[in-house]
């Protein structure tokens, strides 16, 4: 969860992709509950059209007017259930919505409410009935996550909170509000990088444009979106200063889903994160700072 976290810190949206029955969306709404937000799940299936995350217009007969009539990305957190099983046509909606924090229905623009973050799902194994995010869009994602299976005592901690609680449903008490989100995610922005850690998180994305394995390396945007994680982490972690451990342990995530395998490649065993974690070996790793100058 603290990587799911550096993400809406950081401001960004997340994708879980993950098999089902691992906590996706007990997660995501957990998180909403804890940060005060708002929260809409929109479930995406193959007839979900555009008005349906975005809202449209209504004949109110009282007053003979169009009214809108807002959808479920009016929220502070929007969980995109099975995000891949929509099609292209509705994808583009929510990609409006997840880079401009708004939407135009009908000609006309309404803006999203502050904070606003996407946390959408994908089922990695099931592909029949799928549409596969395009490139474009996976790159609006700040970060890609893999909960996995849970170990033995962390299996066994989920069924002991459950006969504990005596019920299925459960909440989370608020921790912060929207605009104490907003103050930390500015916060965010005080947190130092050291020009030899910012080089090193260069290095590494460069690094991913130049391994044999790969056709399309991560872009300028994975480096921002590298950087800009780390300073999220760093400030979970109670520190105003990057260390390179931090841009090692959001590598993965930030730029695997940035990545492009060779075709001839793809039915070997040669994976984006595989890349990622090779890099992370070769790329020479800095000295950590001791402060903020």
């Amino acid at each position: 969860m603290a990587l799911v976290l550096a993400g809406v810190l950081a401001g960004g949206h997340v994708l879980l992709e993950d098999l089902p029955g691992l906590g996706k969306t007990l997660a995501a709404r957990s998180l909403a509950q804890a940060l005060g937000l708002g929260f809409t799940r929109a479930q995406f299936t193959p007839d979900l059209l555009p008005a349906d995350l975005t809202g449209s217009f209504i004949y109110e007969q009282k007053t003979g007017e169009f009214v809108f009539r807002e959808g479920p990305v009016f929220t502070g957190l929007l969980l995109a259930d099975e995000i891949n099983r929509t099609p292209p046509k509705t994808q583009s909606a929510l990609l409006e919505a997840m880079q401009e924090h708004q939407v135009t229905v009908e000609g006309r623009t309404f803006a999203l409410p502050r904070p606003f973050h996407v946390l959408a799902t994908a089922n990695p194994i099931e592909h029949e009935g799928t549409y596969p995010l395009p490139e474009a869009q996976l790159d609006r994602f700040l970060l890609r996550l893999s909960f996995g299976y849970p170990t033995i005592d962390e299996e066994w901690d989920v069924l002991a909170r459950r006969i504990g609680r005596g019920q299925e449903d459960q909440s989370v008490p608020a921790v912060i509000d929207a605009e104490g989100v907003l103050a930390l995610q500015a916060a965010v922005e005080e947190v130092h990088v050291a020009e030899s850690v910012g080089r090193y998180a260069i290095d590494v994305v460069r690094a991913t444009r130049e391994h044999p394995d790969t056709l399309v390396g991560a872009s300028p945007r994975g480096s921002l979106a590298l950087l800009v994680c780390a300073r999220a982490m760093a400030l979970i972690e109670g520190r105003d200063f990057v260390v390179p451990e931090d841009v090692k342990r959001l590598a993965v995530p930030a730029l695997a889903h940035r990545i492009v395998i060779r075709p001839e490649l793809w039915l070997g065993d040669v994976a984006p994160s595989g890349v990622v974690a090779s890099v992370l070996e070769s790329v020479p790793v800095p000295d950590a700072p001791q402060g903020r100058p």
